[in-house]
């Protein structure tokens, strides 16, 4: 039997390939496969219906691996390990931190001003002020807490391996988590809308911040756990201090 050769040229080869593979819709590069190689974009598209809305909210509650709702899991399992972790290079599963502080301090902003309308609307309990202070102020004071909150932190722990910067990031997740609890506290309110949330919040952040810094720094326990007391006491008390002030000299 007679063994043939086949000789492809450059063309021919070219041919075949774009025969075969779909232009990608992120990209616009070609591609073959279930996925693109140069974007990761899924290369087979479909209708958006019903059911692939239904599927999505399904995946996006069982496949926590990634992303915000795992970084506020390990926020709350590992305070301090998960930001160490982050800052040594495990980055791929967890939220950015500037786009996980920005989320918390959105939902902080826009639950707060809300509750007090509620509580004014059904209660006659809210805070003319406070909802003022919420609309028009909130975004510039959340701007100022990083690097209010990153300065003490690092002014008190001057002599630790870590550059200014990275304290920022682990700042930026330990002060969101910060905003989640006062969150909390105040949809308490909702139930008892005469309680003083601050008797709340204040323990609450002082605890979450002493366990983040131990597992965050090493050294002497006790001289971290006492630093770390004065950190989020001092921060705590500026921030609302700060709150109150502006509530009682511009929100008339």
């Amino acid at each position: 039997m007679l063994k043939r050769n086949y000789i492809f040229t450059n063309e021919t080869l070219s041919t075949m390939e774009n025969m075969n593979s779909i232009i990608c819709k992120s990209c616009k590069q070609p591609g073959a496969g279930n996925y693109c190689s140069n974007c990761g974009q899924t290369l087979s598209i479909k209708r958006i219906s019903f059911k692939t809305l239904i599927k999505e909210v399904i995946h996006f509650f069982t496949h926590l691996d990634k992303g915000i709702l795992y970084t506020i899991k390990q926020l709350i399992k590992n305070p301090g390990r998960m930001q160490l972790a982050y800052i040594e290079g495990d980055r791929n599963k967890h939220q950015k931190p500037f786009a996980m502080y920005f989320v918390c301090a959105t939902l902080i902003g826009l639950i707060l001003y809300w509750i007090n309308i509620l509580l004014a609307t059904y209660y006659q309990a809210g805070n003319a002020g406070e909802e003022f202070f919420f609309h028009k102020y909130m975004v510039a004071f959340l701007l100022l807490a990083i690097p209010f909150s990153s300065l003490i932190t690092y002014l008190f722990f001057f002599s630790s391996k870590f550059y200014f910067s990275e304290i920022g990031v682990m700042q930026l997740y330990t002060v969101s988590m910060f905003f989640l609890i006062v969150i909390a506290a105040n949809l308490l309110r909702l139930i008892w809308p005469q309680l003083e949330t601050r008797y709340i919040e204040l323990p609450a952040i002082v605890i979450y911040n002493t366990i983040t810094f131990v597992n965050f720094f090493t050294g002497a326990k006790w001289k971290i756990v006492v630093k770390s007391i004065l950190c989020s006491t001092i921060f705590f008390l500026a921030v609302t201090y700060l709150q109150d002030f502006i509530v009682e000299n511009y929100s008339h």
